[in-house]
């Protein structure tokens, strides 16, 4: 994918990166290491690097300016993907799959082009907290292979204003 992703960023002719991108944090609360979420898809960073914050509030907003790629039907995680190329996923949770879309609103749709800070999809937290194994919600780049660097911040952060890492492609 990595490769693909670099000749697609070079046909599409979009502008070369100086410094790092900042990607925010799409949901409120403290951020955790990747590596503590109870899942080994992201624990392991299978899926890719980041890290996972256990949410407050209602909404899961835009990490950065793109296109919403994949949301899935359940409602629960969606992919976005940066003008610059970056892949990114947003999932809310572990278990939450299987609650069938039960807890979630969609707020925006596949293929929608949004701003940073923009709503994606509402949650109903008091709901979701007595229905899933952990809260924990990973925030992951997908393509590490096109990643030069990667800055993970730390402590508390409010969706849509706080970076959450900065990444050099």
């Amino acid at each position: 994918m990595g490769f693909f992703s670099r000749i697609r960023r070079l046909i599409s002719g979009a502008p070369t990166i100086e410094g790092g991108i900042a990607i925010i944090a799409p949901v409120s609360g403290e951020i955790y290491p990747i590596e503590k979420v109870p899942d080994v898809v992201f624990a392991e960073k299978i899926v890719g690097d980041g890290i996972a914050i256990a949410p407050e509030g209602d909404t899961i907003v835009a990490p950065i300016d793109g296109t919403i790629g994949k949301i899935f039907e359940t409602n629960h995680a969606f992919s976005i993907e940066s003008p610059q190329g970056l892949e990114l996923f947003v999932h809310f949770g572990v278990g939450t799959v299987e609650l069938r879309g039960n807890g979630f609103k969609r707020l925006a749709e596949e293929g929608q082009q949004v701003k940073a800070g923009e709503p994606v999809i509402a949650f109903d937290l008091d709901y979701l907290k007595d229905q899933v194994d952990s809260l924990l919600t990973p925030v992951v780049l997908a393509n590490m292979e096109d990643v030069k660097y990667l800055e993970k911040a730390q402590g508390r952060v409010e969706a849509g204003k706080d970076v959450i890492f900065t990444v050099e492609i």
